[in-house]
């Protein structure tokens, strides 16, 4: 790496910490002001800290499972060390938070495809999700992502229930640079998706992600349907798709669990994107989704730019949403 490149790669990455710390405003704001009223006049951790405790990271909608076995885990802290005080309190839910987000992988070190080379052809990502999460969206920013590191990608826009996916996705193409496949709405979704997956292997493309529909008419429908779309492509990569992405909007809190629920009963989900991160207060929906359904997480999104799709870091995550300002 040239020096040039090395000043650039550290001023993208002061760029994003920026954008992570700008995005995650609300929810760390709502966050320490409802810590400090829980903590003040306390010196030290005791059961009244742990209950308040409790309430907040549950209005961050972390959820109430996950928020009990963060309590556990600061609890066996408290009786470990003997004393811990109140001003250690931040640190410690940092630290206990990450290590629970370490046990799903959530933010490892190969989120980023830099695997792709073990697979024969493209690396397949179907993408699910409700309408409205931002689902289209963050599949143009992937696009970007990896097109910006020098990938090949295919687009294929197999969401042919909704005429507006179609041409968003074909916007976002043309946006980006990458070809996009589709036959148009009320088209076989399926069929799109094999004709994206066999132009990436004649492209000898890196990357293929495919839209999908956002709801059907039922669970089953649905299932069905993403059932259909595995079996094709298959027949083209016997392996793909090597990644089921679960994108969620991160601002509607206990629906994104709910939609989770939905998705992943319908298919195996292997990995999340939480989008709109830097409209709510709701932040610790990231940990608890993530704890809830042992799914990795795998981008967050914290903005409207381009650059604002991250790849998922929990050290950074954790920091940026435990720190005070």
């Amino acid at each position: 790496m040239g020096l040039f490149d090395f000043f650039k790669k550290d001023k993208e990455s002061k760029e994003q910490q920026e954008s992570l710390d700008k995005g995650l405003e609300k929810s760390k704001t709502s966050f320490f002001d409802q810590l400090s009223k829980a903590v003040v006049g306390k010196s030290k951790v005791d059961e009244e800290v742990l209950d308040d405790l409790e309430g907040v990271l549950v209005h961050a909608d972390v959820g109430i499972d996950t928020t009990v076995k963060v309590i556990k885990r600061i609890e066996d802290r408290v009786a470990r060390d003997k004393f811990v005080s109140t001003s250690e309190l931040d640190r410690i839910l940092r630290e206990e938070i990450a290590e629970l987000l370490s046990e799903n992988n959530s933010g490892s070190a190969v989120l980023d495809r830099s695997d792709m080379g073990a697979y024969s052809g493209p690396f397949v990502i179907m993408v699910v999700g409700v309408n409205g999460v931002g689902k289209t969206t963050t599949i143009g920013k992937l696009a970007h992502r990896f097109h910006s590191a020098g990938k090949k990608v295919v687009l294929g826009a197999a969401d042919t229930f909704r005429a507006a996916a179609v041409d968003q996705l074909i916007v976002w193409g043309q946006r980006v640079g990458v070809p996009v496949i589709s036959h148009g709405m009320n088209t076989d979704p399926a069929s799109v998706a094999y004709d994206a997956v066999q132009k990436g292997v004649e492209m000898q493309a890196d990357v293929v992600i495919i839209d999908t529909a956002g709801r059907l008419h039922n669970k089953v429908n649905l299932m069905n349907e993403l059932s259909k779309i595995k079996r094709v492509m298959q027949k083209v990569i016997p392996d793909a798709p090597h990644e089921v992405l679960l994108v969620l909007d991160g601002s509607t809190g206990q629906n994104a669990f709910l939609q989770a629920k939905e998705f992943t009963r319908a298919t195996e989900v292997s990995a999340l994107a939480i989008t709109k991160l830097d409209g709510t207060a709701k932040g610790g929906v990231v940990i608890g989704i993530s704890d809830q359904f042992n799914i990795p997480v795998r981008y967050i999104g914290v903005g409207e730019k381009m650059t604002d799709l991250q790849l998922f870091d929990r050290h950074t995550f954790v920091n940026s949403l435990f720190s005070k300002k």
